[in-house]
């Protein structure tokens, strides 16, 4: 299976690329090999696109437009115990959910800037009762949202008919295994037929909705122990009506010692299925200038409302800013989320999270979505 590519437009396609968002108000935005496609979109907030991108080309201190990306934490409470997840291990900050009043102020304040919202970060979004409205309300202001669950909690069919009446664009359900032995190797207290129950509800409530959406996305992280049941794999997908299968690279750990991934018990035996790149088998290729925008293009808000620089700043010792003290604008435009962007600027290697993260390594550019090994379509799952 091959790789993803991992071009990028130069600055003469990203000029003509603007300039055409511009004349015909479309804009078209990639998530894990998916693309989202905007019509009529006000040339404001292609604007405010166009500026956040070349901030994040320049790495400005102070980008020059807002976010055009949120990913919003509903939760960081799980139903599950995941090997590898900080959640799983206990994390040192406090453990609540989001309000539902405090996302509305989020989307009211910088909505009309933002494209898409990735609706997880730790935890089982859906374990908030209030992650449905939160999808209703952004999608009323023309934004689109992507979450992911581990799917237990639609096997019962009421919150499948919630979730395709929410109006959320796609759902990725994480499913890392054909059998109860090698699912439960990694979704550790989870049942492998509560989940096939969950993702075959959501898809004949859009069918009884007539609904197109949500997107039904099968995800299956390869590792060494469920990467012998990768060929299966398609004729599973077909046979759950799901609308897209993609197979993800496996991210070892946070902290993890990157010259040990072949004493990791989870890192595939298969090359061709790991993430990254290596000069010799126990050494990862460090990339030289790390292509990591977020800090640019991207919010990261944890369910208390607390501004950290990404995902990777799992037990915020990184912290930026919260919402209960200051406005989106206030953090973003602020002194030290500018400090923040100087430092990544000029010695990303400084910051323990950047220096560990999937980003710094050669075929860890999630923003080229490399780490989305293969993706097949529901056209293409019975070739």
């Amino acid at each position: 299976m091959p790789k993803a590519p991992k071009s990028r437009p130069d600055l003469a396609g990203a000029v003509w690329t603007a300039a055409k968002a511009l004349a015909t108000r479309t804009v078209v935005f990639g998530c894990d090999r998916i693309p989202y496609r905007f019509e009529d979109v006000p040339r404001k907030k292609i604007l405010n696109w166009i500026l956040a991108e070349a901030s994040a080309r320049m790495r400005t201190a102070k980008p020059w437009g807002y976010p055009t990306i949120l990913q919003i934490e509903p939760t960081d409470r799980c139903n599950l115990r995941c090997t590898l997840c900080p959640v799983a291990e206990g994390l040192e900050r406090p453990s609540g959910s989001m309000d539902l009043d405090a996302f509305k102020r989020i989307i009211d304040e910088v909505g009309g800037y933002v494209f898409l919202i990735l609706l997880w970060e730790w935890g089982e979004p859906f374990i908030n009762p209030r992650t449905y409205d939160m999808i209703a309300y952004a999608r009323q202001k023309g934004i689109k949202l992507v979450t992911s669950t581990n799917g237990h909690l639609f096997a019962n069919r009421e919150n499948a008919g919630k979730v395709v009446r929410s109006g959320l664009n796609t759902l990725i359900f994480a499913m890392d295994g054909l059998s109860q032995e090698t699912y439960q190797r990694y979704r550790r207290d989870g049942n492998l037929e509560t989940v096939l129950q969950g993702i075959r509800n959501v898809v004949e409530m859009k069918k009884a909705l007539g609904s197109s959406t949500p997107l039904i996305d099968l995800r299956f992280i390869a590792m060494r122990h469920n990467e012998h049941e990768i060929p299966a794999l398609p004729e599973l997908a077909a046979s759950l009506g799901v609308d897209a299968l993609t197979l993800k690279t496996l991210f070892p750990g946070h902290g993890s010692d990157p010259r040990k991934d072949n004493e990791n018990e989870f890192v595939p035996a298969n090359v061709a299925y790991r993430r990254f790149e290596y000069n010799h088998p126990d050494e990862r290729i460090r990339v030289k200038r790390n292509p990591c925008t977020v800090l640019w293009i991207s919010l990261s808000v944890h369910w208390s409302g607390a501004i950290c620089p990404c995902c990777f700043d799992v037990q915020e010792h990184y912290p930026l800013g919260s919402l209960k003290d200051n406005s989106v604008k206030e953090i973003w435009f602020g002194e030290t989320m500018a400090a923040m962007r100087r430092r990544f600027r000029d010695n990303w290697e400084s910051i323990p999270i950047c220096g560990r993260c999937s980003y710094a390594y050669e075929g860890g550019d999630c923003s080229r979505d490399t780490i989305i090994q293969e993706i097949l379509f529901k056209e293409n799952l019975h070739a």
